[in-house]
């Protein structure tokens, strides 16, 4: 494994970030591939042995029981400080609107909450999930400020942003003396690439971390066309995200596994290598052994300027999706994102 500044933060990454979203349990949350406990901790032990340090997880998987599982393997096979662990919060919802429950409020409730999830001290990155457009960003940034003086937070991070907005903010956190944020999570894989457009040149000006989700899109990237998986059948946001594409993408999909055949390498190793010329330390999600095994390997294999060529050359522009499709959502529409396929509150 390979290691990296975190953009502007004295935090040192692998160079692959294991994305949490399939560990939590199936029953208490709005996906049903996710892994029970014990399968949850296998593979996350397994990413530590094998240089991984970097664990991207959220409050919102699972009711938070992907925190829980994150924490639990990291007190049962890591030191705390050899760790990197990322989570996010979510935008304030209507109840808290409506009963006047500040973005400070609300920031210091869910940072506890995490807490307690995870079992641990402190978060080395704490991620603002989705702007949130009924909060004022002052209050937002206040918050973030407060916990990271309280010591709970060493860093903040964001995610499902613009280019404008993630530098309207840090903008502002420079005028006001807070914290800024020090990295962005996005939607960027080899078949969808509009974070090119603005974001990763700010990112690249500003020094600012690109750690991307959905890295093989949503497995899509790591498997021909007809070599079905679990989550690909129940995976409704991620259906969400590629199903009006496929036909556009399906030619890269065809050239990822025409040069992993001539390299001898799998998928997953041709696309994440492509993904890792472009960021920091991109997201990526593991529910098998193997799954690991492939983002590790991915490090060491370097391609040339005509792999990567021959990769992006037939990329044609896609529209946004999912929270992204829209200038503005309002708290509703975030938390019908979440709380779809579930009747449980975090």
């Amino acid at each position: 494994m390979k290691y990296t500044k975190l953009g502007n933060s004295n935090l040192n990454v692998s160079r692959v970030c294991m994305g949490c979203m399939g560990f939590g349990d199936p029953k208490k949350g709005m996906h049903t591939w996710t892994l029970p406990e014990a399968e949850s901790l296998e593979i996350i032990k397994n990413g530590l042995d094998n240089g991984i340090n970097f664990y991207d997880t959220a409050i919102g998987y699972q009711n938070g029981t992907s925190e829980q599982y994150v924490g639990k393997a990291i007190g049962e096979y890591a030191s705390r400080e050899d760790v990197v662990v990322a989570t996010k919060f979510l935008p304030r919802s209507e109840e808290e609107i409506k009963n006047n429950v500040s973005g400070q409020e609300h920031i210091h409730s869910f940072v506890n909450k995490s807490l307690e999830n995870l079992g641990l001290d402190y978060i080395d990155l704490y991620i603002y999930h989705m702007w949130d457009y009924n909060t004022p960003l002052y209050d937002i940034l206040e918050g973030l400020n407060e916990v990271i003086e309280e010591g709970k937070v060493k860093y903040i991070g964001i995610s499902n942003c613009f280019a404008w907005q993630l530098a309207k903010a840090n903008a502002l956190a420079e005028s006001e003396g807070f914290s800024k944020f020090v990295s962005i999570q996005g939607h960027y894989n080899l078949i969808f690439r509009e974070e090119e457009r603005e974001m990763i040149p700010l990112c690249q000006t500003d020094n600012i971390a690109t750690t991307p989700y959905s890295a093989l899109a949503s497995g899509r990237l790591s498997r021909m066309p007809g070599q079905e998986s679990k989550r690909l059948k129940e995976d409704f946001y991620a259906d969400l995200k590629y199903k009006s594409t496929e036909e556009k993408d399906f030619e890269i999909i065809k050239r990822v596994n025409e040069l992993a055949g001539e390299l001898d390498v799998s998928m997953t190793e041709v696309s994440l290598a492509w993904l890792l010329t472009k960021v920091t330390s991109p997201v990526v999600g593991s529910t098998k052994l193997h799954h690991v095994e492939g983002a590790v390997s991915s490090v060491d294999l370097k391609l040339s300027r005509d792999d990567i060529s021959y990769l992006e050359e037939p990329y044609v522009a896609h529209d946004l999706v999912g929270v992204m499709a829209d200038n503005k959502v309002s708290a509703s529409d975030n938390e019908k994102v979440w709380a779809k396929h579930t009747k449980d509150k975090i």
